[in-house]
Protein backbone atom coordinates (compact mmCIF):
# COMPACT_ATOMS: atom_id res chain seq x y z
CA UNK A 1 0.00 0.00 0.00
CA UNK A 2 1.13 3.55 -0.65
CA UNK A 3 1.39 5.98 2.27
CA UNK A 4 -1.72 7.75 0.95
CA UNK A 5 -3.63 4.46 0.89
CA UNK A 6 -2.49 3.70 4.44
CA UNK A 7 -3.62 7.17 5.55
CA UNK A 8 -7.03 6.65 3.92
CA UNK A 9 -7.37 3.20 5.49
CA UNK A 10 -6.73 4.51 9.01
CA UNK A 11 -3.40 2.67 9.29
CA UNK A 12 -0.05 4.04 10.44
CA UNK A 13 1.66 5.89 7.58
CA UNK A 14 4.66 8.14 6.99
CA UNK A 15 3.61 11.76 6.45
CA UNK A 16 7.04 12.57 4.96
CA UNK A 17 6.09 10.66 1.80
CA UNK A 18 6.66 12.61 -1.49
CA UNK A 19 3.13 11.94 -2.78
CA UNK A 20 1.59 13.30 0.42
CA UNK A 21 3.92 16.32 0.28
CA UNK A 22 2.75 17.03 -3.28
CA UNK A 23 -0.87 16.86 -2.12
CA UNK A 24 -0.15 19.22 0.78
CA UNK A 25 1.58 21.60 -1.63
CA UNK A 26 -1.54 21.61 -3.83
CA UNK A 27 -3.60 22.47 -0.74
CA UNK A 28 -1.14 25.23 0.24
CA UNK A 29 -1.58 26.85 -3.18
CA UNK A 30 -5.38 26.71 -2.89
CA UNK A 31 -5.28 28.08 0.66
CA UNK A 32 -2.98 30.88 -0.48
CA UNK A 33 -5.38 31.78 -3.30
CA UNK A 34 -8.28 31.90 -0.83
CA UNK A 35 -6.40 33.91 1.77
CA UNK A 36 -4.92 36.50 -0.60
CA UNK A 37 -7.78 37.07 -3.04
CA UNK A 38 -9.82 40.26 -2.77
CA UNK A 39 -13.04 39.34 -0.94
CA UNK A 40 -15.27 40.69 -3.72
CA UNK A 41 -13.39 38.53 -6.24
CA UNK A 42 -13.10 35.46 -4.02
CA UNK A 43 -16.72 34.97 -3.05
CA UNK A 44 -17.59 32.76 -0.07
CA UNK A 45 -14.83 30.21 -0.90
CA UNK A 46 -12.09 30.69 -3.49
CA UNK A 47 -12.60 28.39 -6.50
CA UNK A 48 -9.16 26.80 -6.00
CA UNK A 49 -10.07 25.81 -2.45
CA UNK A 50 -13.59 24.74 -3.36
CA UNK A 51 -12.17 22.40 -6.00
CA UNK A 52 -10.20 20.51 -3.33
CA UNK A 53 -13.07 19.74 -0.96
CA UNK A 54 -14.77 16.34 -1.02
CA UNK A 55 -18.18 17.97 -0.74
CA UNK A 56 -19.52 21.47 -0.21
CA UNK A 57 -23.16 22.30 0.43
CA UNK A 58 -24.99 25.48 -0.52
CA UNK A 59 -24.22 28.88 1.00
CA UNK A 60 -21.05 27.89 2.88
CA UNK A 61 -18.62 30.65 3.81
CA UNK A 62 -14.99 30.49 4.88
CA UNK A 63 -13.41 33.67 6.21
CA UNK A 64 -9.74 34.31 5.53
CA UNK A 65 -7.30 33.33 6.77
CA UNK A 66 -8.04 29.61 6.61
CA UNK A 67 -5.77 26.56 6.51
CA UNK A 68 -6.27 22.90 5.67
CA UNK A 69 -3.74 20.10 5.22
CA UNK A 70 -5.23 18.38 2.15
CA UNK A 71 -8.77 19.63 1.56
CA UNK A 72 -9.92 16.45 -0.17
CA UNK A 73 -11.04 14.96 3.17
CA UNK A 74 -13.27 17.93 4.05
CA UNK A 75 -17.06 17.66 3.56
CA UNK A 76 -19.38 20.55 4.41
CA UNK A 77 -23.17 20.53 4.65
CA UNK A 78 -25.30 23.54 3.73
CA UNK A 79 -24.71 26.94 5.34
CA UNK A 80 -21.52 26.00 7.19
CA UNK A 81 -19.60 29.05 8.42
CA UNK A 82 -15.90 29.24 9.34
CA UNK A 83 -14.82 32.44 11.06
CA UNK A 84 -11.31 33.82 10.55
CA UNK A 85 -8.26 31.77 11.44
CA UNK A 86 -9.72 28.26 11.35
CA UNK A 87 -7.41 25.29 10.74
CA UNK A 88 -8.48 21.81 9.60
CA UNK A 89 -5.73 19.18 9.53
CA UNK A 90 -7.75 16.75 7.44
CA UNK A 91 -5.53 13.69 7.28
CA UNK A 92 -8.78 11.71 7.73
CA UNK A 93 -12.35 12.60 6.73
CA UNK A 94 -13.79 15.68 8.45
CA UNK A 95 -17.54 15.98 8.03
CA UNK A 96 -19.35 19.11 9.18
CA UNK A 97 -23.15 19.14 9.14
CA UNK A 98 -25.47 21.83 7.84
CA UNK A 99 -26.00 25.06 9.77
CA UNK A 100 -22.84 24.59 11.85
CA UNK A 101 -20.79 27.63 12.82
CA UNK A 102 -17.13 27.68 13.82
CA UNK A 103 -15.84 30.70 15.72
CA UNK A 104 -12.48 32.31 15.03
CA UNK A 105 -9.34 30.20 15.37
CA UNK A 106 -11.14 26.87 15.76
CA UNK A 107 -8.76 23.98 15.11
CA UNK A 108 -9.70 20.47 14.00
CA UNK A 109 -6.99 17.82 14.12
CA UNK A 110 -7.15 14.30 12.68
CA UNK A 111 -3.51 13.19 12.98
CA UNK A 112 -2.08 11.38 15.97
CA UNK A 113 1.69 11.14 15.94
CA UNK A 114 3.72 8.16 17.12
CA UNK A 115 4.56 8.22 20.82
CA UNK A 116 8.05 6.79 20.25
CA UNK A 117 10.41 9.72 19.48
CA UNK A 118 12.35 7.83 16.77
CA UNK A 119 9.15 6.81 14.94
CA UNK A 120 7.78 10.34 15.33
CA UNK A 121 10.99 11.74 13.81
CA UNK A 122 10.42 9.41 10.84
CA UNK A 123 6.99 11.02 10.33
CA UNK A 124 4.89 8.09 11.53
CA UNK A 125 1.29 9.04 12.25
CA UNK A 126 -2.24 7.69 12.09
CA UNK A 127 -5.38 9.62 11.13
CA UNK A 128 -8.77 9.49 12.90
CA UNK A 129 -11.90 11.05 11.37
CA UNK A 130 -13.78 13.93 12.98
CA UNK A 131 -17.54 14.27 12.57
CA UNK A 132 -19.47 17.39 13.56
CA UNK A 133 -23.26 17.23 13.39
CA UNK A 134 -25.84 19.74 12.23
CA UNK A 135 -26.56 23.08 13.89
CA UNK A 136 -23.46 22.86 16.09
CA UNK A 137 -21.84 25.99 17.49
CA UNK A 138 -18.11 25.83 18.20
CA UNK A 139 -16.77 28.82 20.11
CA UNK A 140 -13.59 30.66 19.20
CA UNK A 141 -10.28 29.02 19.90
CA UNK A 142 -11.76 25.55 20.52
CA UNK A 143 -9.63 22.56 19.58
CA UNK A 144 -11.24 19.33 18.34
CA UNK A 145 -8.92 16.33 18.70
CA UNK A 146 -8.64 13.24 16.45
CA UNK A 147 -11.53 10.76 16.43
CA UNK A 148 -14.07 13.07 18.08
CA UNK A 149 -17.73 13.12 17.02
CA UNK A 150 -19.94 16.04 18.02
CA UNK A 151 -23.69 15.47 18.00
CA UNK A 152 -26.35 17.67 16.44
CA UNK A 153 -27.12 20.97 18.18
CA UNK A 154 -24.18 20.67 20.59
CA UNK A 155 -22.37 23.78 21.81
CA UNK A 156 -18.62 23.82 22.38
CA UNK A 157 -17.49 26.71 24.60
CA UNK A 158 -14.77 29.09 23.47
CA UNK A 159 -11.27 27.82 24.22
CA UNK A 160 -12.42 24.27 24.96
CA UNK A 161 -10.22 21.29 24.14
CA UNK A 162 -12.51 18.49 23.00
CA UNK A 163 -10.87 15.14 23.75
CA UNK A 164 -13.99 12.92 23.74
CA UNK A 165 -17.13 12.67 21.66
CA UNK A 166 -20.02 14.99 22.52
CA UNK A 167 -23.69 13.94 22.69
CA UNK A 168 -26.42 15.75 20.73
CA UNK A 169 -27.75 18.88 22.50
CA UNK A 170 -24.86 18.84 25.00
CA UNK A 171 -22.93 21.98 25.99
CA UNK A 172 -19.31 21.45 26.97
CA UNK A 173 -16.58 23.79 28.16
CA UNK A 174 -13.03 23.71 29.47
CA UNK A 175 -9.75 21.85 29.07
CA UNK A 176 -10.47 19.03 28.82
CA UNK A 177 -14.02 19.92 27.80
CA UNK A 178 -16.76 18.68 30.11
CA UNK A 179 -20.55 19.02 30.10
CA UNK A 180 -22.25 21.92 31.84
CA UNK A 181 -24.83 20.52 34.25
CA UNK A 182 -28.07 22.19 35.29
CA UNK A 183 -28.07 25.17 32.90
CA UNK A 184 -30.83 26.11 30.51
Amino acid sequence: MSERQKMAAGAWYTCLDPELEDLRQTARRAVYAHNTCQPDDRGPIAPELLALFAETGHMCFIEAPFHCAYGFNLSLGDRVYFNAGCTVLDTAPVRIGSDTMLGPNVQIYCAEHAKDPALRADGLEIAHPVTIGENVWIGGGAIILPGVSIGDRAIIGAGSVVTKSVAPDETIVGNPARPIRGRA
